[in-house]
């Protein structure tokens, strides 16, 4: 749906989809292709992509339910859609620690190869993770566009109705495929 909203609510509605796309780009892509030629001599660099990136993802989760109490209503429905994506991103990123931790595990204290584990690890791991920031991407780019098109999806509407003063300029009737 696209609705009558000021400039100044529309430029508000693009930082939280700038911030999640910074994040995916910058740090998820940019800085740990970056620091991955830094591993080898020290391979703890390689946590500040995912301390950068839970810091940003918290700080998103933070914000949009911050924004629900202070926020005008378009800038708040936007905080409100990377805060669904943001939740989904971590659990893939938690999913992603799970399966390196068990990874670990079965190379210290199972006995597996080192090639098992890498398998595991990158198969199970950081393969889904590498995809759904790729998918992420779109997604956010698309929402970035729609927030500067004074667009929103129609779940966030049903959540959160627009306040009286806020008028609809066109309305997406669902179709149904019987």
């Amino acid at each position: 749906m696209r609705f009558h909203v000021s400039p100044a609510e529309i430029k508000q509605a693009n930082i939280p989809h700038e911030i999640f796309l910074t994040n995916l780009i910058a740090n998820h892509i940019l800085l740990t292709v970056g620091l991955g030629g830094l591993a080898g001599s020290f391979p703890w660099v390689m946590a500040l992509p995912p301390l950068i990136s839970f810091s940003l993802l918290s700080y998103t989760l933070w914000r949009a339910r911050r924004s629900l109490k202070r926020d005008p209503w378009y800038p708040m429905c936007h905080w409100q859609v990377c805060a669904r994506r943001s939740r989904f991103f971590i659990i893939m990123l938690l999913l992603l620690l799970l399966v390196a931790f068990l990874g670990w595990m079965g190379y210290s204290q199972l006995g597996w190869r080192k090639e098992a584990v890498w398998a595991i690890v990158v198969g199970m791991g950081i393969l889904p993770v590498m995809v759904t920031v790729l998918v992420l991407i779109l997604f956010e780019s698309e929402a970035l566009y729609h927030a500067n098109q004074a667009k929103l999806p129609g779940w966030v509407v049903e959540r959160h109705p627009p306040p009286p003063e806020i008028t609809a300029i066109e309305e997406v009737k669902p179709h149904y495929y019987d």
